[in-house]
């Protein structure tokens, strides 16, 4: 999808913890959020575990003429996580955006099945790494008096699912968010969620195929079928949402839980 870079984001340095992605025929919200934020002229630092995925988002980035390098990051560690917010500042001199897009739902269960050791892992990604990236960036926004926190939590968060980790760590990063707006409002910090629906990513469709042993029109079809726009969005989708929230546009919005779902929320009425 190509866009015309009106520089929404021009002069800014974003954070994309996420940044890479799994294969797969589709793009993921991770890679369209950098694809955004370098077309509306943002200089990135790109964050994965996977370094060489992030090297392949780099490299589609490249195109839009905009200062991007790759950092490879378990944001389970703490180290890892000082060290985002230190490698930012060494090669870019500031951070104004930092977007967490780290989550993960595999291995989860109902209450009764679920293993703690699994619910601790799936915590730490989805919580506590969350946690710590905003812990080491929060003090350089405070200091520059201005900065955006974008945490990508789910429309599980709000809505009935058949299994508890995932559901309670997305709440658990509403609340959070809710936290940080209110926490950083007085020193020009702001903190807004995304709550993606049945977007069409590699994690969402690829998993599932290859665990269910059926085709990815399959997977595809039966979740078009629960959203009441019949479709499901596009990391794309995903990734505007992240460039209005990340923009002077949207200067007076914080503290907002943003669904991206093509009304997927409205069925709980």
């Amino acid at each position: 999808m190509q866009h015309p870079s009106s520089g929404r984001l021009q002069g800014k340095v974003a954070v994309i913890v996420g940044a890479g992605q799994l294969a797969g025929d589709t793009i993921g919200n991770g890679r369209a959020v950098a694809e955004r934020f370098a077309q509306e002229g943002a200089a990135l630092l790109l964050v994965d575990i996977d370094e060489a995925a992030a090297e392949v988002t780099r490299q589609a980035v490249a195109a839009y003429g905009q200062a991007a390098s790759v950092l490879r990051a378990d944001i389970t560690r703490e180290d890892d996580c000082r060290a985002i917010a230190q490698a930012c500042l060494a090669r870019h001199g500031r951070i104004d955006i930092l977007h967490n897009n780290v989550g993960r739902s595999k291995g989860d269960r109902r209450t009764a099945d679920m293993d703690a050791g699994m619910w601790d892992d799936i915590m730490a990604m989805n919580l506590k790494g969350m946690f710590m990236t905003c812990k080491h960036v929060l003090p350089h926004m405070v200091a520059q008096r201005s900065g955006c926190i974008l945490n990508v939590s789910s429309t599980a968060s709000l809505a009935a699912r058949p299994t508890v980790t995932y559901k309670t760590s997305k709440g658990a990063v509403n609340a959070f968010t809710q936290h940080l707006a209110m926490e950083n409002a007085a020193h020009g910090v702001r903190a807004n969620a995304i709550l993606p629906g049945l977007i069409d990513t590699p994690m969402a469709i690829e998993r599932r195929a290859q665990e269910r042993g059926v085709s990815r029109d399959v997977v595809r079809a039966e979740r078009e079928a629960l959203v009441p726009m019949q479709r499901m969005g596009t990391g794309w989708d995903v990734a505007n949402a992240a460039v209005f929230l990340a923009s002077d546009e949207a200067r007076y919005v914080t503290g907002v839980l943003l669904p991206v779902d093509g009304g997927l929320l409205c069925k709980r009425g």
